[in-house]
Formats: C-alpha cells, structure tokens, sequence
C-alpha cells in the first residue's frame, strides 16, 4: 500500500516526545517516512502550540498534555499516539471535535505493572526495606519479628481490568487467595472471588492493591471515610493514577499502625523530568516504598507499546483503519486496488450521508465501496471512489453541511 499512498510521504512530519521506544521511529523511517523527530522531553503548552503546527502524527507519554488549545494550533493534525495505557493527558472531546484520531496501549505494560505488584508485596510483607535500610547502616538485624510469607495471604484487588486479572492469576499462582471489585461485572480468573462492595475487600485482603483509572469517581477513592476499613495492619499498593488515594490520610495510617506499609508508584503532582526535586508527605516513614512512576517502565513493556501504537498510526495513516481509536469511530476496511480512497469525518447529525451521496451522484461520481460507522458526536466514512474522479469527489466532500475533517488517502 505505501507506493500508491497520494500524498508525498516526505511532505509528512511525525513527532515523538517524552522518548518514545526506536520501535515506533523504525515502523516509520522503515515505511519511507524520513521526516521522524524524537525528543526525550515533554513539551509545555506553549512549546506545543510552535511545535506541532505542521506535525502531522505526534507520539507522547504520560506527561504530555494535548491541550485544546494545542489542537486549536495542529492545522494538519491527523492522529494522536498516546504510548501508555491512559489517554487523561489528551482533551479527547477537542480531539473529537478537531477529527483527530487518538490511540493508546491499552494493554502492552499490563505483565510489568503486574509482576512490580508481586514484587513489592513480597519486600514489604517480609519488611526487606527497612532490613536493607539498616544493612547499609552497618546494623545487622537477622530478626523474623513482623516478616510474613506472602503464600496463605488474601489479596484484595480494586479494579479487576486488564492489570488487575493478570495480578490475580500471579497472585494465585504463589499461593495467595485473591478477592476483588470492579463496578461492572468481570469473569474470575482462577479462583478468585467476585465482591460485591470494596468495603468487603478492605475488610479482609491483607494486601489491597489499586488498578483503576483516573475518573470523577476514582478522585480520592481511599480517603478518611475509608481507610479505617482495612484490615489491622494491612498493606496498600497504587501503581494505578496519584490522584485515587489521599496520602495524607495514607500517611496518618501508616504513623499510627493501622496499616503496617505502603508501596505508592503514582502521584497527584509529578515531577516534569528525570532530576528534578520530587517531595511526598510519605518520605522517611518505615516499610514505605516510593517509586517514580515505573509501573511500566520494563525495557519489554516499552518495546511492546513503541510496536502496538506505532502499527495503530501507520495503519491509520496509509489505510485510514481506525481500530482501536478512542475518538473516532472504528472501521478497518482492506485496500481497494482499483480505486481511490477518501476519508471523511463530519458531525454526527441526520442527512451527512444523504447530502454525501446525492453530492457525487449528481457528479456521475461512482462510489465502488463505502463503510459509514458513527459514535455520539462524530461520523467517520471511507469511500472508495472511482480513480478518474477522485480529485472532484474531494473538494465536493470538503464542502458538506458538517464536515469536520476530509483526507484523500491514495
């Protein structure tokens, strides 16, 4: 498909910030694509709105916030790669409304995030940090007191998605039961046990460890209404989004013994770069393990996600597929060698396929093949059209009643 690709490939500028795994550069520079910048860095807003006004694709992680603003700037915007699992750092709404289509990796780092879980859990429930700590003070401390097997113990996972099912079978696997809530229904893996309130959980999991994304409802959701609820001398782990547990009510928990550690790898505020000053109300409490962020920072998890967005994009790019966007609408149709192929993203709003249709019929404009598929504010159609005619059937989509965005692909 590249060689019959319409427009110039060297015309077509990419932008991968925030280091971005090599994978994601080779899928493209590989494809004939020779215009690939790669920054180790976020950029701020301002620098955004300079940087991305002739970009064509852009690639970022989690610190990168696609403003509307920077949307408003991002004349030839096409789509967004987010290389991670969230998308909160992109205004998805604008992005909708700007016909730019969003990706992410929803489940390229879930086997980092999980095994970190496990790790942590056993350094902490044998209390190996605090040891550590006293070994390199020259203490030698070979006492058992308050250091547990991990095997017998209950697990209780909050958020039972794609992390939290791959931790239940790890869990059970070394010996652990697992119990679990999600809001909406999920299927056990193995066996574990389905509750029907997170209070249930928090009553009995001598472990609670946090998988659940950054929302509304998910804004402080261990908080000082809750936290009295677990288990005496229970442990608490958030490799999920900072802003989900509240860690000065964490902090009086741990000071006071309810809880006896806390392993926190996300924060409500982060630093922008490697080296710049990081401070928690958590620093310097005992059987406390503060991580910046590396849930998914594996060599493996990065590899896997440069590969998965990277192919989302190039796919998007040269054949106009969809799946697995999050703003617009999933359709995912084989080339057509005898035609030419026209995407075309407009308001969700009655009579835009009508108004399509009479248009290049009226044109004696034949359509060899069309896929229409809407969500609620937008609708995204391709259309294969005849080669002679192409050019003319364009600029007549470009003027319909509610057209967002229109691209000629080949």
């Amino acid at each position: 498909m590249s060689e019959i690709t319409s427009y110039p490939k060297y015309k077509i500028n990419i932008l991968f910030l925030e280091n971005i795994s090599d994978r994601a550069v080779e899928k493209f520079t590989s494809n004939g694509y020779p215009n690939v910048t790669k920054l180790s860095k976020a950029l701020s807003e301002d620098e955004l709105v300079e940087a991305i006004k002739d970009v064509h694709l852009i690639g970022i992680r989690s610190k990168t916030q696609i403003t509307d603003k920077v949307l408003k700037a991002a004349n030839k915007l096409q789509g967004i790669g987010c290389f991670c699992i969230g998308t909160n750092q992109v205004d998805l709404n604008a992005s909708i409304k700007e016909g730019v289509a969003v990706f992410n990796a929803p489940y390229s780092n879930t086997r980092s995030v999980a095994e970190l879980v496990i790790g942590t859990s056993i350094m902490l429930i044998r209390k190996i940090f605090d040891k550590n700590n006293l070994a390199h003070q020259g203490i030698w401390d070979k006492s058992a007191d308050g250091s547990h097997e991990l095997r017998g113990k209950t697990l209780g996972i909050i958020g039972y998605g794609n992390i939290g099912s791959q931790l239940s079978v790890l869990a059970e696997a070394m010996g652990m039961k697992v119990l679990f809530f999600d809001t909406e229904i999920k299927l056990p893996m193995g066996n574990a046990i389905s509750c029907k309130t997170m209070k249930e959980v928090l009553n009995k999991a001598d472990i609670v460890s946090i998988h659940v994304p950054e929302t509304f409802e998910t804004e402080l959701l261990i908080n000082k209404d809750n936290i009295s609820e677990f288990k005496q001398g229970a442990i608490l782990i958030n490799d999920a989004r900072g802003r989900v547990i509240d860690l000065e009510v964490l902090r009086d928990a741990l000071v006071s013994g309810h809880l006896s550690g806390a392993a926190i790898d996300v924060y409500p505020t982060e630093p922008k770069k490697n080296g710049d000053k990081f401070e928690c109300c958590l620093q310097g409490l005992p059987n406390v393990l503060l991580t910046p962020h590396i849930g998914g920072s594996t060599e493996e998890a990065q590899e896997n996600i440069g590969i998965d967005v990277s192919t989302k994009l190039f796919k998007y790019l040269e054949n106009g597929v969809t799946d697995g966007s999050l703003t617009v609408p999933a359709i995912g149709l084989p080339p057509h060698p005898t035609a030419h192929r026209i995407l075309h993203i407009h308001e969700n709003k009655p009579g835009i396929m009508s108004a399509i249709n009479s248009e290049l019929s009226k044109h004696n404009i034949n359509i060899l093949a069309q896929y229409l598929k809407t969500n609620d504010s937008i609708g995204y159609v391709v259309l294969d059209v005849d080669k002679q005619l192409s050019e003319q059937a364009f600029h007549l989509l470009k003027d319909i009643n509610g057209t967002i965005k229109v691209r000629k692909l080949y």
